[in-house]
């Protein structure tokens, strides 16, 4: 074979080695392309199922404009809850029970996300009550808690301060059965804590111990 002939062998399987890298190279771009397309397809996905799945979010309305929030948001057909407990008034000449809300300027949505918007163009609202500056959704498990709490009539205290944990309970027995929060003691007695975790808002029942089990 003469030197010609060689220099031409070479040449061909240097040209088809550097075709095999690049044919490698396409290829292996196409699988990092198809791989990245399809976590993008993931997450989009993702985002317009939360986008449409109803959750709860809580309004902070103007002062004393709960129940006005709450009849304008039922008028659109907007699910809504606003607890309400009832307390006895008095006036110079007489007694009264009236409802007043559990908790002052919160009214309770259940829409999905692309609907926030619109929700808070109602008369009377002030805002969504955020986390990390978007609106933050509640656990249903925690609107559960408050209709038990209405509902049950219990003896209910509003806190915001801090209070250590305790064991995890659930009540077995009565009109609040079904209940979870945290066992605790204040002033030697037995109190059950239900957390509103995204309003920083601790709600104080007392309940006799017999009416508890301890969750694991």
């Amino acid at each position: 074979m003469n030197n010609m002939t060689k220099d031409f062998r070479h040449r061909d399987e240097g040209t088809e080695r550097r075709r095999d890298l690049e044919t490698q190279r396409l290829r292996d771009s196409d699988v990092k392309y198809n791989h990245s397309t399809e976590a993008l397809s993931k997450e989009v996905t993702r985002n317009e199922k939360q986008e449409t799945r109803n959750e709860w979010f809580a309004i902070y309305t103007k002062a004393r404009n709960e129940k006005k929030v709450y009849e304008r948001l039922m008028e659109k057909g907007v699910e809504s809850y606003l607890p309400l407990i009832k307390t006895l008034r008095q006036w110079s000449d007489r007694k009264k029970w009236v409802e007043v809300p559990l908790l002052s300027s919160y009214v309770f949505v259940r829409v999905p996300q692309h609907q926030l918007r619109e929700v808070i163009q109602v008369d009377g609202a002030a805002k969504f009550i955020s986390f990390e500056g978007k609106p933050a959704a509640i656990p249903d498990k925690q609107i559960d808690n408050l209709r038990l709490l209405v509902n049950g009539e219990a003896d209910i205290e509003v806190t915001g301060e801090k209070l250590a944990p305790g064991d995890p309970v659930e009540v077995t027995t009565g009109s609040l059965r079904g209940l979870t929060g945290e066992l605790i003691k204040i002033n030697n007695r037995n109190k059950v804590v239900v957390r509103i975790d995204r309003l920083d808002i601790n709600l104080i029942i007392k309940i006799q111990k017999a009416f508890l089990r301890k969750l694991h």
